[in-house]
């Protein structure tokens, strides 16, 4: 008898353990990445979502209807469940509104509107609250709302199942920062319309709201320009590449590929739908060996110049002193303009050997016109790119827009409106600061995911070698240093980018086995204030985000460091 009730308690406590594990399987977890603001928790009690139930919302407000519809289908694909659009329906499981509750007891508080790409943390802010009655979602604008579902989305179990538990929560959330940013090099090796889609879904997923796309090289020119009709038929191609390091040893294989018009406003109006901003990259006055080639009177030299089939720096630059260079770069720029509606159009600005404009008559002219003379900081090549960058803002600043370059655009000189992206180091971004300037942090030994992540060199594909940027790395960087700078000049921070450059990266699913998951890391310099940050942590909920990666369908780097 004795022996039968052993056995009985202990298929009971096998039939329980399974029971628990099976209810933890189908718990959503809030504990995401990046990690919202403040979450709070009763883990005792649970909403049951379940197939039927409703999704109620704004059918006039086109944002937040589509919001509603990405919600309905990340469930979906997610448990399986299957939720109806019900927009009149206040009794709906799930609830998506517009304004805060803490707004509201404000009295004569401003309505919030629509903000910038640089500013408007608050305009992100939400609320997820999960009661006895369902699930509602708070923001002060649709964009809120759109990140208070990819909360709770990254929050699902990914088990197909009829039924999910929530837990009882209330979530607080708004962004560290306004500007957080992934650059993708589309000019050395050239990317599908639908690579770039994916990749703008897991910026989404992140939480990032600025895709940095750079469209120009001395490798090939991908950006359509009407005007110019021959710029990116002949540009865009080179007669080979070279395999690895530049050894002199080449793959004989023309390669090419530019983006049209069209193309490039999809991908604006797909980004738009995520509340991703698409920052145009067009780098000069270095850079340019793809233009060069087809207009080689735009050079000091004359030509002849192929499109590089190397990688690195190319001393053959625009030439300064040449009237028709700044007829090409406002053309190019004029369309630019035209298609994307970005407040910033990045110009490069880094790398410009001056050699070529040392040597160039034109140049030297044009210098003596201009009155330029060395100053004791500024040489008279770096004031003839001062030049080129003022002529540019002003031209850019006539249509609304503001200029942005990489650090090497302080050497000499630049007015108060630009915005400056530093990239060696954060030693620029500091000056920058100072000076008053606008900043993105973008440090190449934390924000340059083409470089290695793994100490082990030999377990991954052959990157551009160097440094080794691992996720800890990444995670590590602080953007704001205090200190360094002032509480003034520390709201010049704007935010901070990881750029992915393709040199060595060919192929769609190499370029995710390098972001993934270094994004999440960023994800959480950009998004997260520094007391929430926590290697550990992070480290505790990135399974969870690993295995909606493997839903998606996208490579990602399995080791950690």
């Amino acid at each position: 008898m004795r022996r039968h009730l052993t056995l009985t308690l202990v298929l009971l406590g096998l039939v329980v353990f399974a029971s628990r594990a099976e209810a933890q399987m189908l718990t959503a977890d809030y504990r995401v990445i990046p990690l919202p603001m403040s979450v709070q928790t009763d883990t005792l009690h649970f909403f049951n979502l379940q197939s039927g139930m409703g999704i109620a919302y704004d059918a006039s407000d086109d944002e937040v209807s589509r919001t509603a519809r990405f919600l309905q289908q990340w469930i979906e694909e997610a448990t399986g469940i299957r939720l109806m659009l019900t927009p009149k329906d206040k009794r709906a499981a799930i609830r998506l509104q517009i304004g805060l509750d803490a707004d509201k007891k404000k009295k004569g508080k401003k309505a919030y509107t629509n903000a910038s790409p640089l500013t408007g943390q608050q305009q992100e802010a939400y609320v997820l609250k999960v009661e006895n009655k369902g699930v509602t979602l708070q923001a002060r604008q649709p964009v809120g709302l759109f990140r208070a579902a990819q909360t709770l989305r990254k929050s699902l179990p990914l088990v197909k199942t009829n039924v999910v538990l929530l837990p009882y929560t209330k979530i607080e959330d708004e962004p560290r920062f306004g500007y957080r940013g992934l650059l993708l090099d589309c000019a050395r090796h050239f990317f599908s319309v639908e690579t770039i889609k994916q990749m703008l879904d897991v910026m989404a997923l992140h939480g990032c709201n600025q895709f940095h796309w750079h469209l120009t090289e001395d490798q090939g020119w991908r950006f359509e320009v009407k005007a110019l009709p021959r710029l990116a038929l002949e540009g865009s191609i080179r007669e080979q590449t070279v395999i690895g390091p530049n050894a002199g040893i080449y793959d004989g294989t023309p390669y090419g590929g530019y983006y049209t018009q069209d193309e490039c406003r999809e991908i604006v109006r797909y980004a738009a739908e995520r509340y991703i901003n698409v920052i145009p990259e067009i780098d000069l006055p270095g850079h340019m060996q793809g233009a060069l080639h087809v207009y080689p009177n735009l050079g000091c030299t004359g030509g002849p110049y192929p499109v590089r089939t190397e990688w690195g720096v190319s001393r053959e630059v625009l030439c300064a002193g040449n009237p028709e260079t700044m007829e090409f770069i406002k053309t190019v720029l004029g369309e630019i303009c035209d298609v994307f509606p970005s407040k910033l159009i990045h110009i490069g600005g880094d790398e410009c050997p001056k050699n070529r404009w040392k040597d160039c008559p034109k140049c030297q002219a044009k210098a003596r016109e201009l009155g330029l003379t060395f100053d004791g900081k500024h040489s008279v090549e770096n004031q003839l790119q001062t030049y080129i960058n003022h002529e540019v803002e002003k031209f850019l600043n006539e249509r609304g827009r503001d200029l942005i370059g990489w650090d090497e655009t302080l050497e000499g000189g630049l007015t108060s409106g630009a915005v400056v992206m530093s990239w060696r180091g954060v030693k620029g971004g500091i000056e920058a600061a100072r000076q008053g300037h606008r900043v993105i942090m973008s440090p190449n030994v934390f924000a340059y995911i083409d470089h290695p992540q793994l100490k082990d060199v030999a377990k991954q594909p052959r990157t551009i070698g160097g440094y080794i940027v691992s996720a800890s790395k990444v995670y590590s960087f602080e953007p704001v240093l205090p200190d360094s700078l002032t509480v003034e000049q520390q709201q010049c921070i704007l935010g901070q980018q990881v750029n992915l450059w393709t040199e060595y990266i060919a192929y769609p699913e190499f370029a995710f086995y390098q972001l993934l998951p270094r994004l999440g890391a960023a994800s959480e310099v950009q998004w997260c204030r520094p007391e929430q940050k926590d290697w550990d942590s992070f480290t505790a909920r990135l399974p969870r985000l690993l295995r909606l990666y493997d839903r998606l369908g996208v490579k990602y780097c399995h080791g950690l460091e």
